[in-house]
């Protein structure tokens, strides 16, 4: 295995999305599936027991990182213990798509959210330690408000740490949508020409005053349900159409999303001079051939270590020796 992209192919069920998960917890953050270290370990079969501990661990350019076990995870780089999860965004930006985001644009705003967040940690290491202190500043100030106990050191702490983390969450978000703009596909290539940035309360009065004095504006609104960074979206229009992207369809929705990881790729590369991984899960799905080429001639040219799946070798054809095959089947991978 080297640094080239890596496909892996295999029917339906063999555990490629598995692979793709574990390499996804060497990120920030709970995977790729978001889901809890329980629901990851191996459930029992007729011929397995449960899987007792798990760890997945990786050298890059020289680091090692290790996550633990049952609820908790524990980081290890250079064999010496991190302070939790936020430390690997300084090592390695990671960037994923899976077929359940390709309605991305037309869900949730906290899905967006969290994506928005993910390309954020690849550019700037500090933005997910900054994310969870306001997010337990929040916490801790909406329990106090709730119990009606009057401490106004402690309030006022809280509000202070909300003030300073809001503001620094919003301008980060705003400062990758400015950013993101040199790299954005200019309408000529497969992919639409597409612009995005970040909306919410914070981001918008960012805008129109300094920045501690927005995030302060923050920590000021009344009542436990502060509308700040939490509450903010990603915004992202057609440029062609001016057509908001949830009002695209599937396909056009997936293509502007692939458009969007793609030129963050760029920005990751140009910052940090080190593309970033990229888990792209049954990614040729849905997409015509030239979209595919383009997608291909793109991973090349950036140079990221990409991982692709899909249950047809055929379809990475193009790719040739420049990409790496293996084939997966159920506890086991074998080169293609």
């Amino acid at each position: 295995m080297d640094a080239r992209p890596l496909v892996l192919t295999g029917p339906n069920g063999a555990g490629k999305t598995n692979l793709l998960e574990a390499i996804s917890y060497l990120s920030p953050g709970r995977g790729l599936r978001g889901a809890r270290l329980a629901d990851v370990a191996r459930k029992p079969g007729p011929d397995t027991g449960p899987a007792e501990a798990w760890s997945v661990a990786a050298t890059l350019a020289g680091d090692g990182a290790e996550p633990g076990e049952a609820e908790r995870r524990v980081v290890r780089i250079e064999g010496a213990t991190a302070s939790g999860p936020a430390a690997l965004a300084q090592h390695v930006g990671m960037v994923w798509l899976t077929p359940s985001m390709d309605r991305l644009f037309s869900g949730p705003p906290a899905e967006r959210r969290r994506f928005l967040d993910r390309l954020v940690f690849a550019i700037d290491a500090s933005h997910a330690a900054r994310v969870q202190r306001y997010d337990r500043a929040r916490r801790h100030r909406t329990q106090l408000l709730r119990t009606g106990t009057r401490d106004d050191a402690w309030l006022g702490a809280l509000e202070r740490s909300m003030a300073e983390n809001a503001a620094a969450i919003g301008a980060a978000r705003l400062d990758l949508a400015i950013r993101l703009e040199e790299f954005l596909p200019d309408g000529k290539q497969s992919f639409p020409r597409i612009a995005l940035t970040a909306d919410g309360l914070v981001e918008r009065w960012l805008a129109s005053a300094p920045a501690l004095a927005a995030g302060t504006r923050v920590a000021e609104a009344e009542g436990g349900t502060v509308d700040g960074p939490q509450r903010s979206d990603l915004l992202v229009t057609d440029r062609e159409r001016g057509m908001e992207a949830e009002q695209c369809s599937t396909g056009e929705q997936k293509a502007m999303l692939i458009a969007l990881v793609t030129a963050h790729a760029r920005l990751v590369e140009r910052q940090r001079r080190c593309a970033p991984v990229l888990l792209l899960d049954e990614i040729a799905a849905h997409l015509d051939e030239s979209r595919r080429h383009a997608l291909f001639e793109i991973i090349l040219d950036v140079g990221a270590q990409a991982w692709l799946t899909g249950t047809e070798p055929s379809v990475f054809r193009p790719l040739g020796e420049h990409a790496q095959f293996f084939t997966v089947r159920p506890g086991m991978v074998e080169g293609a």
